[in-house]
């Protein structure tokens, strides 16, 4: 049973954090690939690259009670190995995390990542994952049970689209705060951030009411229509 006092706690897999959101932290891990092995260490999860940073801006970018679990899997280029991401999946949720950020997708299903994000939706752990709004689907938002996020152009900060289309389910706004990073990352995020105030609200909530609360709060409902002029 959810502690209802509690912060509410929010995965974050990607390339770190920013200086400005470290009072958020709750705990940090760098997930590595080495020897063939998967090592797993409490190295500083400071974000050198800027993708990770302009993410948890957003997620902490508002009033609420949040803590962050970040894992660090992006270390020069956002490239990783899909274990590295199921690495970081188990190990977010053995820390209790209720929600998971994923702003990116791996073109080839991979049975690993496709096991992890399984067993954290078992867990009851809400999953959200990066898709494009249109074009071939990506991993790990095509798993079952994983809420797929892209960018919506209609949409503003802490606007909401429930898109419920062939490539995404809710849209967000498409740009970060400084315009570092755009597009179906930065939505993706901005979904996260909305099912965290719904959480924060009413902690004890089933994720399928959630995704209810969501799409009742939608702001736009459909995928956006391109009008030649």
């Amino acid at each position: 049973m959810p502690n209802v006092n509690a912060p509410l706690k929010v995965g974050i897999i990607d390339s770190g954090i920013s200086p400005a959101s470290k009072s958020h932290l709750l705990a940090g891990c760098c997930v590595n690939w080495q020897d063939d092995r998967i090592v797993l260490t409490n190295a500083s999860v400071l974000d050198k690259m800027g993708h990770g940073a302009a993410l948890t801006d957003i997620l902490c970018a508002s009033s609420l009670s949040l803590k962050l679990l970040v894992a660090k899997v992006f270390f020069d280029r956002l490239l990783c190995a899909p274990e590295q991401i199921a690495a970081a999946l188990d190990w977010q949720v053995m820390q209790g995390a209720r929600l998971i950020n994923m702003s990116f997708g791996l073109r080839t299903d991979r049975p690993v990542l496709e096991d992890a994000c399984a067993r954290a939706v078992a867990a009851g752990v809400m999953l959200v994952a990066a898709s494009p709004a249109r074009g071939e689907s990506v991993y790990p938002a095509s798993y079952p049970g994983v809420i797929r996020a892209t960018g919506d152009a209609r949409c503003q900060p802490g606007d909401i689209s429930y898109l419920n289309s062939a490539q995404a389910d809710f849209g967000g706004f498409v740009r970060s705060e400084h315009g570092q990073i755009a597009g179906a990352s930065v939505g993706c995020a901005y979904v996260t951030r909305a099912i965290a105030h719904i959480l924060c609200e009413q902690p004890e909530t089933p994720c399928s009411d959630v995704l209810k609360a969501l799409i009742a709060q939608s702001k736009y409902c459909g995928i956006e229509r391109k009008v030649s002029s």
